[in-house]
């Protein structure tokens, strides 16, 4: 599997949000382009986690979010490449509720904030007949941000 790479600035605004709502979860929209290489994630845009089932355990985005952040990413010359949340004081791997509302062809970047503070970040890709995720490997260091 080809690796996902994330800017420093992807990384510490992922990492600063999951502080930020820790205890609960936290949600965003992943921005980048995917190339036969991988993915390469350049920007992240913050969403609202709707979730009815309480925000400690849970994540839910919005039809509306979905679609502006589709549209944030058209604007800004890229696509809408995944999703990232964190998980208060759980590991960085996906649960099975993940697993139930994962959608095919994007990339879960998931944080592990442990007494508010971020730790392990990794990353995830639904499998083609959705029974699993498969971990993507992160690369943090060979990402070039575009300046416009």
């Amino acid at each position: 599997m080809n690796p996902i790479r994330l800017s420093s600035s992807v990384v510490a605004a992922i990492r600063r949000h999951g502080a930020a709502t820790y205890p609960y979860e936290c949600c965003g929209a992943l921005i980048g382009s995917e190339t036969a290489a991988g993915v390469d994630v350049v920007d992240t845009r913050e969403l609202v986690n709707v979730t009815d089932e309480g925000p400690r355990r849970r994540f839910l985005v919005s039809a509306e979010d979905y679609r502006e952040s589709e549209s944030y990413a058209r604007r800004a010359g890229a696509d809408l490449v995944g999703f990232y949340h964190s998980h208060p004081d759980h590991p960085a791997q996906p649960s099975q509720y993940d697993l139930d509302h994962a959608w095919p062809n994007f990339s879960y970047v998931i944080v592990s904030v442990r007494s508010g503070r971020p730790e392990e970040l990794r990353s995830w890709r639904l499998q083609s007949d959705r029974s699993s995720f498969l971990e993507e490997t992160v690369d943090s260091a060979n990402v070039t941000v575009n300046e416009g």
